[in-house]
């Protein structure tokens, strides 16, 4: 018997070796933990609900020494906001309508993101969701899919062929240049028709006008090399892209005037986007510790919005009806998204034979846009659940690279709000609405004193109605849903898609 526990205690170790290895956590780092992991004596990294568990994961055996302490006294356990002290270790907890997602993180809970069924505006009304949409979209009455007015969306893409501009349905196909080589990143300036591009084979930033009868392409910028993500700031006119030769995120004016060097000391920056009406720029970086970062406009207030579950995120783009950035993994075979802080993280298409090599993205009314290089394909797929895959195009001899979208809605020009005025805003009409709200209450409160008094004979009925009326009006809290589940010593995660 002993003998027998042995075997499997030896079994186990090599086991969990591997798969923790795999996940990318635990067994063999030995670089800096995250607030998530513990960090052992001798600089491995385990997850912290494998403190004080009975178990050896560390392999000097760290994380079972000084069980009898109250871990939550030391930087709250690690816990973004409730720490419970147990018998063995601790765990996170959250106030009600919150929950815990990596084991140590709260979020709010939105139930309009986790039911995921609105394309742009969602309205939660007790248990029930209203779906509409923003302007410049209709609502389908047969699908109640918000479609977009003001002509028929067009999808350009890369390729080494060229530029080619096609329907979103994969008809009308026609080239655009047939002068730019290599396959690169694409973006558009729509208030002119104007398209920029880079070659990753030749340094420089290409453009070309759609509008006039010359569609030359002018190279804007030279010396420019591993350019890997292009994007334009149609309010201010401006255009981002990030370089692998600097490792820098660039902006430059569109007119093409002397670029700066925004967000430096990146590892591989790949992708690049931007909300210019809320004042953010996003950036992926694919290095050795892959990440996806925001900051404002001007690079100040940096903030990591994705650090965990990721290996090669190669591309990046807004669903701003929404609020959401899709990014698309090259090492996980997936595209996923999460809200602009960082919060609602969800896996929407995972891999299904053309996510092998993704290059371009794009989101668009009620569906996700890629490339996939490996096999010379666009493709799409429902933006919620990644389902209703269809191959658009495939060019298997032509390498298909950058990809967007073209249509008027997708750079509207509405009001220009940074996020602290977005926020002030906020502060402002709540407390005017409350407000309302009271003054409409008192109101109706002498209204009705006023009919008792001439009619007491409805007492009963007005007593019942009153209640009545306040029932229907309580929305009452989402309950917090709190799931026992951590991660697994075999190296699975529950998924982070809510």
């Amino acid at each position: 018997m002993e003998l027998l526990k042995f075997c499997l205690l030896v079994c186990s170790g090599i086991l969990l070796s591997y798969t923790s290895a795999a996940a990318g956590v635990g067994v063999g780092r030995t670089e800096s933990c995250s607030s998530f992991e513990f960090s052992c004596s001798n600089g491995q990294c385990v997850p912290k609900s494998w403190r004080c568990d009975n178990s050896l994961d560390c392999r000097d055996g760290s994380d079972e020494e000084n069980c009898e302490e109250n871990e939550c006294k030391v930087n709250n356990g690690g816990c973004s906001h409730l720490c419970l002290d147990l018998k063995l270790g601790f765990m996170c907890d959250c106030p009600p309508g919150m929950r815990l997602v990596q084991d140590t993180h709260c979020e709010e809970v939105d139930a309009c993101l986790d039911a995921d069924i609105c394309d742009q505006l969602c309205v939660q009304s007790n248990s029930s969701f209203t779906c509409e949409c923003v302007d410049g979209y209709l609502k389908s009455q047969e699908s109640g899919r918000c479609l977009a007015t003001g002509g028929a969306a067009g999808l350009v893409f890369s390729s080494s062929s060229g530029i080619s501009w096609m329907s979103t349905a994969g008809s009308d196909q026609r080239t655009i240049s047939d002068s730019t080589g290599a396959p690169g990143p694409l973006a558009a300036f729509m208030e002119n028709s104007t398209i920029y591009w880079s070659n990753p084979e030749h340094a420089g930033i290409y453009r070309l006008s759609l509008a006039g009868e010359d569609q030359t392409p002018t190279l804007l910028f030279k010396n420019t090399s591993g350019i890997l993500g292009l994007a334009v700031d149609w309010v201010n006119k401006l255009l981002y892209w990030t370089s692998n030769s600097t490792r820098a995120v660039h902006s430059s004016s569109l007119k093409g005037s002397e670029h700066t060097p925004l967000i430096t000391g990146l590892t591989r920056p790949t992708a690049v986007a931007v909300h210019p009406l809320l004042g953010l720029l996003f950036w992926a970086d694919g290095g050795a510790l892959p990440k996806i970062e925001r900051s404002r406009l001007d690079g100040t207030d940096r903030t990591a919005l994705i650090t965990s579950v990721i290996q090669n995120p190669v591309s990046i783009c807004l669903d701003l009806p929404r609020g959401l950035l899709y990014w698309a993994d090259s090492g996980l075979h997936t595209i996923s998204r999460v809200r602009y802080d960082g919060q609602h993280r969800k896996t929407v298409v995972e891999s299904n034979g053309f996510l092998d090599k993704p290059f371009g993205l794009s989101v668009f009314e009620d569906r996700v846009y890629w490339t996939d290089q490996l096999t010379g394909s666009v493709c799409s797929a429902d933006k919620h659940s990644g389902k209703s895959l269809r191959v658009i195009q495939n060019i298997r001899t032509h390498s298909a690279a950058g990809l967007f979208i073209y249509h008027p809605l997708l750079q509207h020009t509405g009001a220009v709000l940074s996020p602290n005025q977005a926020e002030a805003a906020a502060d402002t009409v709540v407390p005017w609405i409350l407000s309302l709200i009271v003054f409409l209450c008192v109101v109706l409160a002498v209204l009705l004193s006023c009919w008792w008094r001439t009619d007491s004979s409805s007492s009963s009925s007005l007593t019942a109605f009153t209640a009545a009326s306040l029932k229907e009006s309580q929305d009452p809290l989402v309950p917090s849903t709190h799931s026992d589940s951590h991660p697994d010593k075999d190296g699975t995660h529950n998924d982070l898609a809510v």
